[in-house]
């Protein structure tokens, strides 16, 4: 071979790692379709999402679950095309805000806000980017979105809260519940979406002449003494979607199972924990179904103003057999045929 077939060879591999260079170096540009990457004179898109999350709890927790895994399912993976900004409020508005304020002058493609209070946050603060919402009680009366069909401007996402589920808690309370006449109510009445749940059961008990007696906290620390203050005045203890309420849960169980009081949930984490009952659903599963909103917008251009709030539909009631013999409670033929789907959701 002579000289110059191998001077070939010289520039031609010169010119594929000049080329291999250029690929590593390439532009990033962010548009409401994520990051694009050019690789080898292909494009892979790619997307960052922050989240706020009022507290860490179970149902929140597997809210947040249910939302990666949605994204992971469509193709959408942290450590591959998506970077994830996860910020824990731990229950203090300074730092709600602190992180709204955060996400909204940050250069994501999507912002989260799971529980009411960081939804709330979101909604005034973030403005230039689609806003996804997830275990809200009640967006309209939160100011979050003015209708839950088609709510226009850029947030949307999915209510935890079917009203029917708390009407009929109340109303297996009054059925089931021997010699019933007052049902207390632990409560943070800070939190909006408490509020909302709390006025709705003390409706439904009075249609049955019960009364809903309230003990109000002011932060977890407090849920006990709320818990001990009720012994002797209530014939069950029932709790909303309290962010903090539930946060000291364990508190109120511990007094349930001492005094034998009956203690019924909003939530299925709470009766896995050791409540007796609720009307719900999973919250991992809620969670999964607005990760696939976020899929809609990130991926086929849907926007938020064009989605519609949705509510949970697969109601059912779960029991927690242990804890019903904790709390004195003898669980009938009669309450078992309240639950639908007995082998996932009578727990043993």
């Amino acid at each position: 071979m002579n000289r110059k077939f191998w001077l070939s060879i010289a520039l031609a591999s010169i010119m594929v790692v000049t080329a291999a260079c250029g690929a590593n170096t390439g532009k990033s540009g962010t548009n409401n379709e994520g990051s694009t990457t050019n690789t080898a004179g292909s494009s892979e898109k790619t997307y960052k999402i922050a989240v706020s999350q009022i507290v860490e709890h179970p149902s929140l927790d597997a809210t947040y679950d249910g939302f990666v895994a949605a994204l992971k399912d469509a193709g959408i993976e942290e450590g591959k095309n998506l970077e994830l900004d996860f910020n824990n409020a731990q229950g203090d508005p300074t730092n709600i805000k602190t992180i709204s304020q955060k996400i909204a002058n940050s250069k994501s493609d999507l912002a989260l806000g799971i529980a009411t209070p960081t939804a709330q946050a979101l909604a005034d603060d973030v403005k230039d980017m689609p806003v996804l919402f997830a275990a809200v009680t009640d967006p309209v009366e939160a100011g979050i979105v003015t209708q839950l069909e088609a709510p226009g401007g850029n947030i949307t996402g999915a209510s935890d809260t079917n009203p029917a589920a708390i009407t009929q808690t109340m109303d297996f309370i009054a059925s089931q519940i021997p010699d019933v006449k007052n049902v207390g109510l632990i409560i943070n009445e800070g939190e909006q979406n408490a509020v909302v749940m709390a006025k709705i059961a003390e409706e439904a008990l009075a249609k049955h002449n019960i009364k809903l007696i309230k003990a109000s906290v002011a932060n977890s620390s407090d849920v006990k003494q709320a818990a001990d203050s009720l012994v002797g005045r209530v014939d069950a203890i029932y709790i909303t979607l309290d962010n903090m309420v539930v946060t000291g849960a364990d508190a109120i169980i511990e007094v349930a199972n001492e005094k034998d009081i009956p203690f019924f949930s909003a939530d299925r984490d709470t009766v896995e924990k050791g409540a007796f009952a609720a009307v719900g659903f999973k919250y991992y599963d809620h969670g999964y179904e607005v990760g696939q909103m976020a899929v809609e917008i990130l991926k086929n251009g849907k926007k938020p103003a064009e989605m519609n709030v949705t509510v949970p539909q697969k109601l059912d009631f779960i029991f927690n057999m242990k804890a019903a013999a904790e709390q004195g409670i003898t669980v009938t033929d009669e309450m078992k045929a309240f639950v639908k789907d007995q082998a996932n959701n009578i727990i043993e």
